[in-house]
């Protein structure tokens, strides 16, 4: 019955912000405006019978897809137990989650719950894909490796830098080309707002850990930017998920939330970079570093999953 009620209560929604959204290209978007909608509706008892614990429950969805309102809502839920019981260290998950995104209330919240905590919600996790009945068990095999093929619109003189750098890190050199096209398209100049420089936005600290002095010199950055995905690689073990997760958002934040962090911007960027990669395993040299010691939490995650 609430579900009949608020599909027709949100028909205008679907008519207006979530379609222009899915004009855009991001599924995605639509969905985290639509589940935010349903559980506002929900809270507040706006057209339909108030039930804040499914209003919680959607939020949740809303936030494991980035959504920082929703982050913000629940982490304001939990704290004053408002319709859910009261939970401190919920409250500091979602205030977290939000403000890593830029939400300035959740910023400012900060102050009062403390440092994120070191758990996962189950809500927080990605659903488990649908299981399919084999006629027979498959015999085990080793992730399908990336094709030695070479896919990029960028300018020739970049695609044939990359393709000498990166057999040099042995990383593949359509990772690093589709890891360019998303972070900077190929501008030799661009700037982000972070301070992240060139052809593959180094930020300073990733520039000086991996000796670039001049991120503006395309093989410098190129160079320094392929050293870290080889890096990551090896932290992540092959996981090209995680690995470009990490590149975006840091390794502290995936290990932190056990997976790909709930940012929008990062969800984004590793459904981008993964479509022009065409792989989820990348082969690495174990040589560079240890791996990360939430690995087997991620993958224990999935696996329970």
């Amino acid at each position: 019955m609430i579900r009949a009620v608020l599909l027709i209560a949100l028909s205008s929604l679907l008519a207006t912000s979530a379609r222009a959204a899915i004009e855009e290209g991001s599924i995605e978007t639509a969905k985290r405006e639509l589940l935010r909608t349903q559980a506002l509706a929900l809270e507040n008892g706006e057209g339909v019978d108030r039930d804040p614990v499914q209003a919680a429950r959607l939020y949740c969805e809303a936030a494991r897809l980035g959504d920082a309102p929703s982050q913000f809502n629940l982490g304001w839920m939990y704290g004053n137990g408002r319709g859910v019981e009261r939970s401190d260290t919920w409250a500091a998950f979602f205030f977290h989650a939000a403000a890593e995104q830029g939400y300035e209330q959740a910023q400012r919240m900060l102050q009062l719950v403390g440092g994120p905590p070191t758990y996962v919600p189950d809500c927080m996790r990605e659903p488990e894909p649908p299981k399919r009945v084999a006629a027979a068990p498959a015999p085990p095999r080793r992730p399908a490796e990336p094709q030695p093929v070479i896919r990029s619109s960028g300018p020739p003189t970049i695609i044939e830098l990359v393709k000498r750098i990166a057999p040099e890190y042995k990383v593949h050199p359509q990772l690093v080309l589709s890891v360019i096209e998303v972070e900077s398209r190929f501008d030799l100049v661009a700037l982000s707002p972070k301070n992240a420089k060139g052809l593959m936005q180094l930020i300073p600290e990733t520039a000086a850990r991996f000796g670039v002095r001049s991120p503006y010199d395309p093989a410098q950055n190129v160079r320094g930017g392929t050293a870290y995905l080889q890096w990551l690689l090896a932290y992540f073990q092959g996981d090209v998920t995680l690995a470009v997760a990490a590149y975006n958002a840091g390794e502290a934040a995936v290990n932190r939330y056990r997976g790909v962090p709930p940012y929008a911007e990062t969800r984004a960027y590793v459904r981008k970079v993964l479509d022009l990669f065409g792989s989820y395993f990348h082969p690495f040299d174990a040589s560079v570093t240890t791996p990360s010691p939430q690995l087997g939490a991620i993958i224990g995650a999935a696996v329970r999953r």
